[in-house]
């Protein structure tokens, strides 16, 4: 899981380098800061990223940049009524609620982008329709 304070922490010092970006999983922006980092803009918008990040919540950041790890945490959790939902735990800070159909559609993008496999894709396709 990533955390917001390293984000922070590595847009201050290496922002400049898109060290940040790559760190967050933004593969592509983080080759757009190297590619460009002699012009300093990458290090104007990398110090203004730092801002956004200290005074962004942890709930924001973790919808924003740990998606991944909140979907396979759902997957774990029993549903705890007859309505087709899972509730999502936000460690801690509240959560939200997110039908089986827009789950289904976030575990298709991970498949897609080969986070999980067809196998897992499957499986956790069936405990959420059942």
């Amino acid at each position: 899981m990533k955390s917001k304070s390293t984000a922070a922490i590595l847009a201050f010092f290496l922002g400049g380098f898109g060290i940040h970006r790559f760190y967050l999983g933004q593969t592509g922006l983080g080759i757009l800061y190297l590619v460009f980092f002699w012009t300093f803009i990458p290090a104007i918008i990398a110090l203004i990223d730092f801002i956004v990040f200290l005074t962004m919540s942890e709930e924001t950041f973790n919808q924003k940049y740990n998606q991944t790890s909140i979907i396979l945490k759902s997957q774990q959790a029993p549903p705890s009524n007859n309505v087709s939902t899972v509730a999502i735990n936000m460690g801690g800070q509240g959560g939200s609620i997110i039908s089986s159909s827009e789950e289904i559609k976030k575990l298709y993008e991970l498949k897609e982008k080969g986070i999980i496999t067809s196998e897992e894709f499957e499986l956790k396709k069936k405990k959420l329709l059942l």
